[in-house]
């Protein structure tokens, strides 16, 4: 092999890379479009679902307990596509809601002798 050969393969495989590159990058941001669009309409979904008291208190939820908070989001979704949710959730029922899904507290007892 010559000098211009191995020069040709390193600008072949070179070439080859990029292209490789620039496929990963559209599937990627392919991928961050949808998530976007899910995510639009996951916010849509709870806007109509969600009294302003409730959606207050699932955001306040939220800085406290992100996981916890999104899985109660997407339950609730969840629940709005299939029909078994025709009514708007006030801020009882989320209190309620939360109360079952949040993880127990366990409470220290201090006693005196």
């Amino acid at each position: 092999m010559d000098a211009d050969e191995l020069e040709e393969i390193r600008k072949r495989k070179l070439m080859e890379l990029q292209a490789q590159r620039e496929k990963e990058l559209e599937e990627l941001q392919r991928q961050q479009e949808l998530q976007r669009q899910i995510e639009a309409q996951k916010r849509a979904i709870l806007r109509k679902i969600l009294e302003p008291e409730a959606k207050e208190r699932l955001a306040r939820v939220r800085l406290a307990y992100p996981d916890i908070a999104e899985a109660v989001e997407n339950q609730l979704v969840y629940l709005v596509q299939s029909g078994r949710l025709n009514t708007k959730i006030s801020d009882e029922m989320m209190k309620e809601i939360l109360r079952k899904v949040m993880p127990k507290r366990r409470e220290t007892k201090i006693i005196r002798k």
